[in-house]
């Protein structure tokens, strides 16, 4: 029902005929070997998969996956793993970390006469969802929820799996008060700092597509300015230390500044998912009559990407593309 990096999965049971009544929704309880407190989780890829190992410390999480050979791995990092979706059902609290609209609403709405999250889950509990998505999908799962009387936490994530790993993600939390902060010692437990986006659920998704916008543009900067360097047969690396030194001292400008000189383009977040992200914003923009001109390049260069054969590698090869298109010199390593 669901799709975790690529594919879909559709799950055997809890079909939207299954009755829903106080004793069944206990037996249930019973039977799966949910407690109190248990969390879900959906959406195991590189991310998912270090945030749900790190809430696992403190709780027991129920992690759903599509393949039956990633139970294995999943046992030994701690956490409960199943291929079903109902299993989830009593958990109160249920996290989805999912590549794109189609598979949170899959996940959320069900299909093929097979539940999802608004369906299954029981009044009051919580589907916080982490994900990257767009607006209207934001506000569609906030509404689905409310109308079986759950809440629905938006609380994208700014950061990549190394971060993810080590609790260093920053956070957007968006939803009703309460509902966030029954969610936030979750939150604590991923990240650094939780921002607060408000009481409408689509505002973290908006604030989340924004911000990387910022940071696609500056990369794509950095790879034109490295490039150049490169070309001129000056120092790139100089270059960007004399940048984030002085004018350019944020995060981004000085970890994928140095990515960049260094030709790493090991993947953290592809090609296509940044494309994905991009289209979104594109499209937040249209709605709202706002010209985006940067972004605009930004996306002809991710496509110039991947139809060189660039999906797999991180949107650090904005920096890749830039250098072959200025004829600079690539290191034979660089590109797979």
């Amino acid at each position: 029902m669901f799709k975790a990096e690529s594919g879909s999965l559709r799950f055997p049971s809890a079909t939207a005929t299954e009755a829903a009544s106080g004793q069944q929704s206990a037996d249930r309880t019973k039977s799966r070997g949910t407690a109190p407190g248990d969390i879900g989780f959906v959406g195991l890829g590189r991310m998912g998969t270090a945030m749900a190992k790190n809430l696992a410390a403190a709780r027991q999480v129920i992690a759903c996956v599509r393949r039956p050979e990633q139970m294995g791995t999943l046992l030994a990092l701690g956490l409960k793993p199943t291929t079903n979706l109902a299993d989830l059902f009593d958990c109160e609290v249920v996290i989805s970390m999912l590549p794109d609209d189609e598979a949170v609403r899959e996940v959320a709405c069900g299909c093929q006469g097979h539940k999802g999250l608004a369906a299954g889950l029981r009044p009051g509990a919580i589907h916080l969802s982490m994900s990257t998505i767009s607006t209207a999908a934001a506000s569609q799962l906030a509404s689905a929820h409310a109308r079986c009387g759950q809440g629905y936490v938006a609380a994208p994530v700014f950061g990549n799996p190394d971060a993810a790993k080590t609790r260093q993600l920053f956070i957007v939390a968006a939803g009703a008060p309460t509902d966030v902060e029954r969610c936030q010692p979750l939150l604590d437990q991923l990240g650094q700092r939780t921002f607060a986006g408000g009481a409408d659920p689509a505002h973290a998704n908006l604030i989340k597509l924004m911000g990387n916008m910022l940071t696609a543009t500056a990369r794509e900067m950095l790879g034109e300015t490295v490039a150049l360097m490169r070309k001129r047969g000056l120092d790139p690396a100089r270059f960007v230390e004399l940048m984030t030194s002085t004018m350019f001292g944020g995060r981004v400008h000085r970890i994928y500044g140095e990515r960049i000189v260094a030709q790493d383009y090991v993947a953290g977040f592809a090609l296509p998912l940044v494309l994905k992200d991009v289209h979104l914003a594109l499209a937040e923009a249209e709605s709202a009559a706002v010209p985006m001109p940067s972004v605009n390049v930004v996306k002809d260069r991710l496509m110039t990407g991947i139809a060189r054969g660039y999906a797999k590698l991180d949107w650090t090869a904005l920096g890749l593309i830039a250098a072959e298109e200025a004829g600079a010199p690539v290191a034979q390593c660089a590109a797979p």
